[in-house]
Order: structure tokens, then C-alpha cells, then sequence
């Protein structure tokens, strides 16, 4: 309740409430009109006391007034802080970008429900694609056909070349083992003459041990004689000569120096062979030969005489196999072979020699030989092969170990060098040496 004090200054100062603000407004200083000023009056004002209150210690600073201009400015802003026509902006911006992922979803959902159906198909068009992809196809084809053709005179070139090549080379390797074929022959005829050469030297013995040392012992007296500074040369030529005349003599007795026990002239003799060859049908210059039908007599016996190296001095048996058996001088062991031919530089025709031999031998005793010797099988004494490339008379040594003494050797040839119609058997010499203790060897059944 108001105070008479506050009423009486209300009454006597009258205030409206305009006159609060002490900011110039051109409308609040212009005078109020009538009835407002009437019904102002009939509205009682609340005045407050003016008066100053006595200050108390918790009071705190007034805050100063803010002016209503200044309000009102403030009133346009937003609680952002942003004015409210932009925050309306982006709310409408935000608006329609949703709206437009609506319609672009909805959109889609169509679609998918929806299909568009496939537009139908140009059959000309279509058939124009079939028209290329068959010319496409054509072409391929002739490309391949092409190639192929091409690949094959291709491959037909290079097989005649390969061809051509095979057999140029092939030819160059026939000629060059040919040629190596016949240096190996040439060579493994020389070896053998070799060979042959170093076995005669063996067996003929050219030094013996006691003139061996005969000649070492003339050269020690030689020696011991003189000043022992030079030796007697003449005594030394003397001596050799004498060695070398005697080891000629006993070559030149038989060719080979080797003793033959199956020599007609010392006893041995032809006691069977295969069947003979009819010199009297053969005709031409072989006809005019001393031997087999166009002699009188039986010709055997040149198979076991020297034939010094004289054409047609052998004797002929008919074929390219047969035998011969000879009974030797006596029984010995044999040591040796020897087949003979007419040499290759004076011979008319060399494809009647035999080539490959067999040798057997056995003991065969006589009625009045006491004991009488058992009779067993005939025994193998050696095999080999006559060589046209080597020497005319050509030496085999018995190969057949523990060879007893044996009387009778048969010579069996299965082949020639090329005749079909006879085989010429110049000589037959059989080795050997006479036993202290005789051991009769095998005999035929």
C-alpha cells in the first residue's frame, strides 16, 4: 500500500509512462490527445518512491540501463547468433536436397519394378552382321589355306635339302670308311706279316745260345788281346758270316728251315681225301696241267712235294669243301702247320685257294704193333683261316694243348676264296718233334 507521501507527489506531478524514456522520439514528443489524455487519468499510476534508500553493505553495482534502440536491434538475430534469414536459407536448402534424394530413390524403385522392355532387333542389321562375320570367316579360311599351302612347299624344300644332305654326307661317310677299311686291312695284313716274320725268326733259331756265347767269347779274347781300347772287326765280320750262311743254308733246304714230317720223298704219303676234280673236262689252258683225270696215275702225292711255286702243280678236289688225310713219316708231336699256294704275283686265278681250315690228328697203329694202341676219338690240333693278303706259304701253330703223338693228320676246308667248282691244295707240311717217351694221342672212331 502506497504511502500519502508517494500519493500526493503522484497527484501533484503527474507522470505517463513515456516519460521514462528520455531518448528523442519524434512520436513520444508529440502531445497526447484527448482521450488518451482521459483515459490515463482513470488508470491509476503506481508511482514508486524516488527517494534514495539508504545503502547497504551486500548491495552490488547497478547494471546500466540498456538503451531500447538497442533492443530492439538485438531483437532481429537468432539464438545462434546468425541472422534469421540466412538459418532460414539453409533450412530450405536442406529441405530440397532430401526432397531430391526422395524423388532419385523413388526413382530407382521405379525402375527396378519396372523394366524397360528390350527394343526389338533390326533383322537387317542383324543380317548384315552375319554378312560381315562370314566375309570375316572367308577370309580366315583363304589366309589358312594359304599358309598351309606355304608350309608345305616350305616343308617339301626342306625335306628335299635334308634328303640331298643325308646323302651327300652319307656318300662322304661311305667313302671314308671304305678308305679307313681298307688302311685297317692294309695294316692288319702287314701286322700279320709281322707276326709271321717274328715267329719264323723264332723258330728258326738264327742264334743259338752256344754260339751266342762262342761270338761273346772270341770278342773277350779279342779284347783281352789287344790293348782293350779297339776291337777285331774282321774276326767279328768272319764270324757273322759264318752264322748267317749257315742259317741261309738251312732255310734254303725247305723255304720255312722247319723239319716237314708229312714229305712224300721221306715217307708220309696221301691216304685219302675228298673227290677230285676232273682236270680233263675243264677245258682252255688248266687242261694242259699234270694232274687229277688227265694223268694216268694218281696225282695225290703233290700235296705232300714241293711245288716250287709253279702254277697248276697242285691237286685239284672238286667243290669248295673237302679233306685230305696223310700219314706222316713217323709218330712225333706236332708243333705246326704249314699250307702252301702259288704267290699271289704269278698266280692265274687266287679264288681257288681254301680259306677256312680245321686240323685234326690221331695215332693210328699198324696190325703188327705191339701193344696195339686203343682206339678213341680224333683230336683237334687247330683252326684257322687262309689269308690272301699275306705270304704263300703261311705257318699255323697248334693250338690244342697236351697234345700226345700222333702218325695221321686230316685237313678239312668248309670254303674258298670265291671258286664253286674246285679247290687247289698245293702242299701240306706238317711240324713237329720226336718224343723220348711216346704218348699216343687220339684216333678216329
Amino acid at each position: 500500500m502506497a504511502s500519502p507521501s508517494v500519493s500526493a507527489a503522484a497527484v501533484a506531478n503527474p507522470v505517463t509512462p513515456l516519460a521514462l524514456d528520455p531518448s528523442p522520439n519524434p512520436i513520444a514528443s508529440r502531445p497526447p490527445s484527448a482521450a488518451a489524455t482521459a483515459a490515463l487519468r482513470k488508470r491509476p499510476v503506481l508511482l514508486l518512491d524516488q527517494r534514495p534508500h539508504p545503502s547497504t553493505p551486500t548491495s552490488r553495482t547497478a547494471t546500466p540501463a540498456v538503451p531500447p534502440s538497442q533492443a530492439r536491434r538485438k531483437r532481429g538475430l537468432s539464438a545462434s547468433g546468425r541472422p534469421r534469414w540466412q538459418t532460414a536459407l539453409s533450412v530450405a536448402a536442406k529441405n530440397a536436397a532430401l526432397f531430391a534424394v526422395l524423388i532419385y530413390l523413388g526413382d530407382q524403385a521405379w525402375r527396378w519394378a519396372h523394366p524397360v522392355p528390350l527394343a526389338p532387333l533390326d533383322q537387317a542389321a542383324l543380317e548384315g552382321y552375319n554378312a560381315r562375320v562370314d566375309d570375316v570367316e572367308a577370309s580366315l579360311v583363304r589366309t589358312f589355306r594359304m599358309l598351309q599351302a606355304q608350309l608345305e612347299v616350305v616343308d617339301r624344300k626342306i625335306d628335299g635339302e635334308v634328303g640331298a644332305a643325308r646323302g651327300e654326307l652319307a656318300a662322304l661317310l661311305e667313302e671314308k670308311r671304305l678308305a679307313l677299311e681298307g688302311q685297317l686291312n692294309l695294316l692288319g695284313a702287314r701286322a700279320d706279316e709281322l707276326n709271321d716274320a717274328l715267329g719264323g725268326i723264332k723258330w728258326m733259331e738264327f742264334l743259338r745260345k752256344h754260339e751266342f756265347e762262342a761270338f761273346l767269347d772270341e770278342i773277350k779274347e779279342t779284347l783281352g788281346s789287344d790293348s782293350g781300347s779297339e776291337v777285331d772287326l774282321d774276326k767279328v765280320r768272319a764270324l757273322a758270316r759264318d752264322i748267317a750262311m749257315s742259317e741261309i743254308e738251312k732255310h734254303a733246304a725247305d723255304g720255312i728251315g722247319r723239319v716237314d714230317y708229312a714229305l712224300g720223298s721221306a715217307g708220309g704219303r696221301v691216304v685219302r681225301y675228298s673227290e677230285a676234280y676232273d682236270a680233263g673236262k675243264r677245258g682252255g689252258l688248266l687242261s694242259a696241267f699234270p694232274f687229277g683225270g688227265g694223268d694216268s696215275g694218281d696225282q695225290s702225292h703233290k700235296m705232300i712235294q714241293p711245288s716250287f711255286g709253279e702254277p697248276g702243280q697242285c691237286f685239284p678236289l672238286k667243290g669248295s669243301t673237302g679233306f685230305v688225310e696223310i700219314q706222316l713219316r713217323k709218330g712225333i708231336i706236332p708243333d705246326a702247320i704249314t699250307l702252301e699256294h702259288v704267290s699271289k704275283d704269278v698266280a692265274y686265278d687266287m679264288s681257288t685257294a681254301p680259306k677256312d681250315c680245321q686240323v685234326s690228328g690221331w695215332y693210328q697203329g699198324t696190325p703188327t704193333e705191339t701193344p696195339p694202341s686203343p682206339a678213341v676219338k680224333m683230336y683237334t690240333l687247330t683252326e684257322f683261316t687262309y689269308d690272301l693278303a699275306k705270304n704263300n706259304i703261311q705257318t699255323f701253330e697248334i693250338t690244342a694243348s697236351d697234345v700226345g703223338i700222333v702218325n695221321m693228320v686230316r685237313l678239312d676246308f668248309t670254303s674258298n676264296h670265291g671258286s664253286s667248282a674246285l679247290t687247289c691244295i698245293y702242299r701240306i707240311r706238317v711240324h713237329g718233334h720226336e718224343a723220348d717217351t711216346p704218348r699216343i694221342a687220339s684216333s678216329p672212331p
